[in-house]
């Protein structure tokens, strides 16, 4: 299998998976049952309609809309497009256009009313990197750990300096970079468990993604309510090695994306990060049809066709992708 196959379905991946978990966000798993007592199955209700729990809201998030995880994955194509590496006052420059979920009470909040792209942020342990990071991962591959160190940080520090979110980061980006690489759920773990090590010295993150991939690994079937008590998505040491664990588990983009959903809390950020990693695993668990939707609803408003040059513009010794920027032009505008 190609590598440009890996890499577009890592994008699908987190896309659509961004998508379908938005729906249950921030509930929890007796909201979810809730709201949809027969659970989520994909998108539940007609793409475009509000959200039902969100009419009236501020924002009235949309049925096939993606999330700021979204957003932010190609403001850091974009940058890592203009500069060639990653490099995070361009980084900055880029999340400073971002719209989505920028609200008192975050760190891009803080990032956007400061106003200044070459920020270092000196704390934050929230998702914010990890959810956007996968374009480090598509940009070195597995065997360039330093890189997949480095690149995370870059990525993390203008919003997240703490090191649970460097961490975090270093691990999704390693285990893309692998799953791209076309390397076994194994050595994906591996790979993340490395860069998450390098970034922590605490090895917070990294314990807990071996303690929840064990957890998952052993059990015959995954049962939403059982991972729910043990490993609800509601802080950062279960958030990113939960989305980890369900897409090496699962080797589903699908799969994880509704099991994120069906539990709730950060749910989005669970599927989105899952997403990526599972699509560049198994590009064919991409489910189509949410796609199809997604690009639909949210891609052409983001202008994720726009990314996809950067696979022309990188230098070939540091791109994993070997592709012209025409024919996923082509792709993407014929979804």
């Amino acid at each position: 299998m190609r590598q440009l196959e890996r890499v577009i379905a890592c994008f699908k991946g987190l896309a659509t998976a961004n998508a379908i978990g938005k729906q249950t966000e921030t509930l929890s798993r007796a909201d979810v049952q809730k709201w949809y007592p027969r659970g989520i199955t994909g998108f539940e209700g007609t793409p475009g309609d509000v959200i039902p729990r969100y009419v009236g809201k501020r924002y009235e998030w949309r049925i096939g809309e993606t999330t700021d995880d979204t957003e932010q994955t190609i403001a850091m194509a974009r940058a890592l497009l203009r500069e060639g590496g990653v490099h995070h006052t361009a980084i900055g420059q880029e999340l400073l256009q971002c719209k989505k979920s920028v609200h008192p009470g975050v760190s891009m909040w803080d990032f956007v009313q400061l106003g200044d792209p070459a920020r270092i942020a000196t704390e934050g342990d929230g998702c914010g990197a990890a959810m956007r990071v996968a374009p480090v991962g598509v940009l070195y591959p597995s065997d360039r750990l330093d890189d997949l160190v480095r690149g995370p940080y870059e990525c993390a520090i203008p919003t997240h300096g703490g090191p649970l979110a460097i961490s975090a980061a270093a691990a999704v980006a390693g285990a893309v970079s692998a799953a791209i690489d076309g390397r076994p759920a194994s050595e994906v773990l591996a790979v993340a468990l490395e860069a998450s090590r390098f970034s922590d010295q605490t090895l917070t993150i990294s314990r807990s993604i071996e303690r929840i991939y064990s957890d998952h690994s052993t059990r015959k079937n995954l049962v939403v309510d059982e991972v729910a008590q043990r490993h609800f998505p509601n802080t950062p040491q279960n958030i990113v090695p939960l989305a980890i664990g369900l897409a090496l588990v699962t080797e589903s983009g699908e799969e994880t994306a509704l099991f994120a959903a069906n539990l709730g809390g950060d749910s989005d950020s669970v599927a989105s990060i899952g997403g990526a990693i599972a699509g560049a695993l198994r590009p064919e668990s991409v489910n189509k049809n949410w796609f199809d939707v997604v690009g639909m609803r949210s891609l052409s408003r983001n202008s994720l066709v726009e990314v996809f040059p950067w696979t022309s513009s990188l230098s070939f010794s540091q791109a994993h992708v070997r592709a012209s920027a025409t024919s996923l032009r082509e792709l993407f505008c014929g979804q």
